[in-house]
C-alpha cells in the first residue's frame, strides 16, 4: 500500500501544476509570426504542463513587417482561409484548448479562422489568449470565441508583446493551476 502511496505522489508531481479543474489533456496552439506569442504559449505550457502545438501556414508570411501587415489585410479583406501545414495529433485526447495568436487589424489573424473550423470544439473547453502592441485584446480574445461557438469558454488573456506578467495570477483565477 506504502509503495502504491509513493507511486501515486511520484506520478502527480511529474505532472507538475497540471489542470486540476479537467480531466483531460491541455493542448496549447498558438500562430506567431515575431515570437512574441509563441513566447507566451511556452510559458503557458509551463505552468499548465500542456502540449505545444504550433499554427504553421503552408506559406509562410513575410519577414518583413510592412509586407506581412500587406498580406495579413489581404487576408482579412478576402475572409480567407490560409492552408495550415500541420495537424494536431489525437484531438480527441484533448479537454481543454489554449487559442492563441496576435492581434492583426483588430482581430485574430485569419488562420485561426482555419484552425478553428478545421476541429470539432463540442465539450471542449476554449480559453483565449493573445498578444498585442497596444489595442484591440478584446476585440481579439471575442474573436476567437466566437470562432468556437460549441466550447465551453474561460476568460482569456492578453500580454502586450512578450510580457508574461500576470500570466500566472490568471491561470490562477481561471482554475487551471494551483
Amino acid at each position: 500500500m506504502r509503495t502504491k502511496i509513493i507511486i501515486l505522489i511520484a506520478l502527480i508531481l511529474i505532472g507538475g501544476m497540471n489542470l486540476y479543474a479537467q480531466n483531460g489533456k491541455t493542448l496549447i496552439a498558438y500562430f506567431s509570426w515575431s515570437g512574441n506569442t509563441q513566447h507566451v504559449a511556452e510559458y503557458i505550457a509551463g505552468q499548465t504542463g500542456g502540449t505545444l502545438f504550433r499554427i504553421d501556414p503552408v506559406k509562410p508570411y513575410p519577414t518583413d513587417y510592412k509586407p506581412c501587415t500587406e498580406v495579413a489585410k489581404k487576408e482579412k479583406e478576402q475572409n480567407a482561409r490560409p492552408a495550415i501545414k500541420n495537424k494536431v495529433e489525437d484531438w480527441n485526447s484533448y479537454d481543454t484548448i489554449f487559442i492563441g495568436c496576435p492581434v492583426w487589424w483588430w482581430t485574430a489573424p485569419m488562420i485561426i479562422n482555419t484552425f478553428t473550423e478545421s476541429y470539432n470544439f463540442k465539450g471542449k473547453t476554449v480559453i483565449p489568449f493573445c498578444t498585442y502592441a497596444s489595442t484591440y485584446r478584446d476585440e481579439t480574445l471575442a474573436k476567437i470565441a466566437e470562432l468556437t461557438p460549441d466550447a465551453k469558454h474561460l476568460k482569456g488573456f492578453g500580454a502586450i508583446s512578450r510580457n508574461t506578467d500576470g500570466i500566472t495570477e490568471w491561470l490562477k483565477e481561471i482554475r487551471v493551476i494551483k
